[in-house]
């Protein structure tokens, strides 16, 4: 009979077949999730970016600031709200300050601007506009369904308040938030694929 393996011995096989980590590759896993902290840290905290990654080892600061990139990056979101504002102007910041580039990070971040402007111009509008559009076809709904039902069509209604109006109008929103998200993610994209 063929000897039956414990997923101990496999695991420990398998390990075996990979091979030994390279430095670069240990020194990756120590230093990326420091950059990841510092960004964090420097986004809630208000730490200085530049004077903590100089104080990283030499060897290790191109992990560091990559980490502290990667933490930047995914916190540029739609300006939602004036936190999401502070949250990206915080983040663009720092991502000019550790970025080597300054250039093609500028041109990034500017079209990055573009969209958000765009978000909170037009974009808006386009959301009052679908908001009233809902809430009309809501309440004709509302008020056939009442009549149907024999009641008086003169009675106030608070569609807003209806759970199937608010599940239809978040729908909504994300579709319409969904071109600007897609382009911010391709331009986040980019960014993290300066050099």
């Amino acid at each position: 009979m063929a000897d039956i393996k414990s997923a101990k011995e496999i695991a420990m096989e398998k390990l075996a077949s990979l091979g030994e980590a390279t430095e670069e590759e240990r020194l990756e896993w120590k230093f990326l999730p420091e950059g990841e902290k510092l960004a964090a840290r420097y986004l809630k905290d208000d730490v200085n970016i530049v004077s903590e990654l100089s104080q990283q080892p030499e060897n290790g600061r191109k992990y560091v600031t990559r980490g502290a990139i990667g933490i930047l990056v995914r916190n540029i979101s739609l300006p939602r709200n004036d936190f999401a504002k502070k949250n990206n102007k915080k983040a663009m910041d720092g991502l000019k300050t550790v970025m080597a580039d300054k250039v093609a990070v500028e041109n990034t971040l500017s079209k990055i601007r573009r969209i958000f402007e765009h978000y909170s111009q037009q974009g808006a509008q386009q959301k009052r506009q679908a908001f009233e559009s809902l809430k009309m076809d809501f309440t004709a709904k509302v008020r056939q369904a009442m009549q149907q039902q024999g009641m008086p069509a003169s009675m106030k209604i608070d569609v807003e308040r209806q759970p199937q109006f608010q599940e239809e109008w978040a729908r909504m929103q994300n579709q319409l938030d969904a071109q600007y998200v897609k382009l911010l993610d391709e331009y986040k994209q980019e960014l993290l694929s300066v050099k």
